[in-house]
């Protein structure tokens, strides 16, 4: 007697698990070929919508009053006053850091240069998150550096191409760096951990020194290090506004902390490019 044909309406499944079988019985080598080229050709599509979006604000704002015009360009007109005297400032600073680095003849800090690029699309689920940006190798990015925006650390690039590249946001549990409260110096580690959807980002630290009081009335900022030189020292990571618990060890601490709510909505972010010394 003929075999019966499966019923179409389970193709799609057995399609779906032939391919998975096939993706995982292949050599790493090709599977990340693969995913490389995939990646590729969706860049530009990436790219194009992120512009269209760009593009669609753009004539949003034209359709504006011009009243409603004259009072924000006031308001951008106070701002880049007061953006304006802080440049003088932080010129004057750093004109007084050379001068004490002349001085006491000590070698320059290696510094950065801030490249600014629009996010273009984003990737947040539980097992990580991520951002893709505008600027690529030809804009001097390269995988490992920071990313910043005004609220503190964003994240580190994970892989660059040509014209955009792939931030792991702090987030991640791909992400891990040294830490430290604010207004003291001892180092711990801090991770990311995995975060649900459309909720609140959160990051755990651990080998926290166990003379770091810590009260649930008394919120503390957690900052970057500085070690490792990939972000400079005091950009904030989050808040933790939980007593701290042992870890599993019984000496040292750990804690849930709270990440910048901003993180789920960035538009624009900064690359921390290092300067090349001469």
């Amino acid at each position: 007697m003929a075999r019966k044909p499966a019923p179409l309406s389970t193709w799609p499944f057995w399609a779906l698990l032939a391919f998975l079988v096939a993706w995982w019985v292949l050599p790493l080598g090709w599977r990340t070929a693969a995913r490389s080229l995939f990646s590729t050709f969706q860049a530009p599509l990436w790219q194009a919508y992120s512009r269209l979006q760009d593009l669609q604000a753009y004539w949003a704002l034209r359709t504006h009053s011009k009243n409603t015009l004259i009072e924000a360009g006031r308001d951008l007109a106070r701002m880049n006053a007061f953006k304006e005297n802080q440049l003088q400032q932080n010129e004057s600073l750093r004109k007084e850091i050379l001068r004490l680095e002349e001085l006491l003849q000590l070698p320059p800090h290696e510094g950065f240069r801030y490249e600014v690029a629009r996010v273009m699309r984003r990737d947040l689920n539980t097992w990580w998150q991520q951002l893709v940006i505008r600027k690529g190798e030809i804009d001097g990015l390269k995988p490992g550096q920071g990313v910043i925006f005004s609220g503190g650390v964003v994240g580190r690039v994970r892989e660059v191409r040509a014209h955009n590249a792939t931030v792991d946001l702090i987030s991640s549990p791909r992400f891990r760096m040294a830490a430290n409260f604010e207004g003291d110096t001892r180092p711990f580690a801090y991770r990311g951990v995995r975060n649900l959807p459309l909720m609140r980002p959160t990051g755990e630290i651990s080998d926290v020194p166990p003379g770091i009081a810590m009260h649930s009335q008394d919120p503390r900022r957690i900052v970057t290090s500085g070690l490792g030189g990939v972000f400079p020292e005091g950009l904030s990571l989050g808040t933790l506004t939980k007593p701290l618990e042992r870890g599993a060890d019984g000496l040292f601490l750990r804690g849930e902390i709270e990440l910048d709510e901003r993180l789920l909505n960035l538009e624009e972010v900064t690359v921390l490019v290092p300067l090349e010394n001469p």
